[in-house]
């Protein structure tokens, strides 16, 4: 996929805070992005297929070039569905997970993430043919210099909303300016939950209607 650069909206976000460093700029563009991607979930990714390994049950996610996994969307192995769950919930009903015991593995049934950097499995996976498919949200890491095109043209808007709300309310600087602050805060809000709407809902839907059934 084409990667967009972030200092494509420098030049958008400077006559906001004139005299601001363009490597400020481009820092809180870049946390903005991220803060972005976290609140929509509107970088979506289709990952790469996982083959399990026996006796392995952490497995490390692979995201696009720049950027890590935040959530997983979707997840099945071998076309069945693997729930999300959580740690403390999965000890409830495992306590002794993850077992070291080859007699206790089995095909696993339940997905948690650790990290954005690696997920888990349980149970312990018992044979090395099984594979997992998910979808994902991604958002772009600390170091990184761009993101995905499409999705970053889509949610450019709120990008600059996001960056200058902050840059416009760091203490004692010459573009200081809660005023103008507030308003940029309102409008990232807004183009925020408007986005994470269609994401949600899908651009292509029909608007939800309530439908009677007929009684038999």
């Amino acid at each position: 996929m084409a990667t967009r650069l972030f200092s494509d909206l420098v030049n958008r976000a400077a006559p906001s805070v004139p005299g601001c460093p363009q490597p400020v700029i481009l820092t809180y563009i870049r946390n903005a992005a991220i803060d972005v991607c976290e609140r929509t979930g509107a970088w979506r990714y289709k990952h790469a297929t996982v083959t399990m390994t026996a006796g392995t049950y952490e497995y490390a996610f692979v995201p696009e070039s720049g950027a890590e996994v935040y959530s997983v969307l979707t997840a099945n192995l071998n076309g069945n569905e693997l729930a999300p769950t959580t740690i403390e919930a999965l000890h409830q009903q495992y306590p002794k997970y993850p077992s070291s015991v080859a007699a206790e593995r089995a095909t696993p049934k339940y997905i948690f993430q650790v990290s954005p950097i690696t997920f888990h499995v349980a149970l312990v996976p018992d044979n090395s043919t099984d594979a997992i498919e998910m979808f994902v949200t991604q958002r772009p890491t600390r170091a990184a210099t761009g993101m995905n095109e499409a999705v970053m043209d889509d949610v450019e808007d709120a990008i600059i909303h996001g960056a200058l709300q902050q840059l416009l309310t760091l203490p004692e600087r010459t573009w200081s300016d809660t005023e103008l602050a507030a308003y940029h805060a309102k409008q990232f809000i807004f183009k925020v939950t408007e986005r994470r709407a269609r994401v949600n809902i899908g651009a292509a839907r029909a608007a939800p209607t309530v439908r009677m059934n007929a009684w038999a």
